[in-house]
């Protein structure tokens, strides 16, 4: 909604974007400066920019309503759900969450926020994340306890995570440990590399079976870097299919999979989810 301000002579001489920024505390300095980069800060009817200098007495029109848009909700799979949890289908396609105000994009946190409480923003209710281009079980927490709770497995290490994937060649070894360290690519953001710098990482294998196009293979993360699995399929010469990030070849969707998740529940009891492998996986390998 377009609204006007002005500046007044207690406020003197100001930037714009620091003005705005004071008076919406709400909302980070990134936030107020992506509504000069959609040209919804004017003066006199002109986009004007984040450094701009207004006097007092000096209007100036501003709309928020980007920061204040709430992404829609769309129907996701359910698994299973008490009072503690909900467990998703995550379909192919969807964001775990937003990445911030300006992507309010349909997403599993956008699917659970009228089902948790006590917590807000993007990440309200998430427990750990599933790329986009990656389907399968994701859980999420109702309550911030349960939130606590199970991150706490997740960073201990307690959980057990099992992944589907295709990929073009076939490993060497049947049954392997890959232990490869990762950390984000300097020179692109949105990817990492395998580095003697980087953070520990473990991946177990076991070839499932191989046909001409490809070979099915199920993966055991022991840690749980950003694109683990797709980075350590790729060090060994087989690169996941559709991964066009790390040497996969083109397909309409990443062939990696979220098959299993086992962790523990509040009451103290050890449960497994279970996904079904995707039809577009057994196609594939037709």
């Amino acid at each position: 909604m377009k609204q006007n301000i002005t500046i007044t002579e207690q406020e003197g001489v100001v930037r714009v974007d620091k003005f705005l920024s004071s008076k919406f505390p709400e909302y980070s300095r990134a936030a107020i400066t992506k509504l000069f980069t959609l040209n919804l800060i004017k003066l006199n009817g002109e986009p004007i920019q984040p450094g701009h200098k207004l006097r007092p007495g000096t209007s100036f029109e501003y709309d928020l309503g980007p920061l204040q848009a709430k992404p829609e909700v769309i129907p996701l799979p359910i698994i299973f759900e008490d009072q503690d949890v909900i467990v998703i289908d995550k379909p192919a396609g969807i964001i775990s969450h937003a990445r911030g105000r300006f992507w309010q994009e349909a997403s599993v946190a956008s699917f659970i926020r009228d089902r948790i409480s006590g917590m807000e923003g993007e990440r309200g209710g998430i427990v750990h994340r599933l790329d986009r281009a990656t389907s399968g079980v994701m859980i999420c927490a109702k309550n911030v306890d349960t939130l606590k709770f199970l991150q706490k497995q997740f960073s201990d290490r307690k959980v057990q995570k099992t992944y589907l994937a295709i990929t073009k060649n076939t490993p060497k070894e049947t049954k392997a440990s890959i232990m490869a360290p990762i950390a984000r690519n300097e020179k692109d953001p949105k990817r990492f590399k395998i580095t003697k710098n980087g953070k520990p990482a473990e991946t177990l294998y076991t070839v499932l079976k191989t046909t001409e196009k490809g070979s099915l293979i199920e993966l055991s993360p022991k840690t749980g870097r950003t694109h683990q699995l797709r980075l350590h399929l790729d060090y060994i010469g087989c690169p996941i299919v559709g991964d066009e990030l790390y040497g996969g070849e083109y397909n309409s969707r990443l062939l990696l999979h979220a098959q299993k998740l086992k962790i523990t529940m509040r009451n103290g009891k050890e449960v497994e989810f279970e996904s079904k492998l995707p039809k577009h996986f057994s196609e594939y390998l037709k």
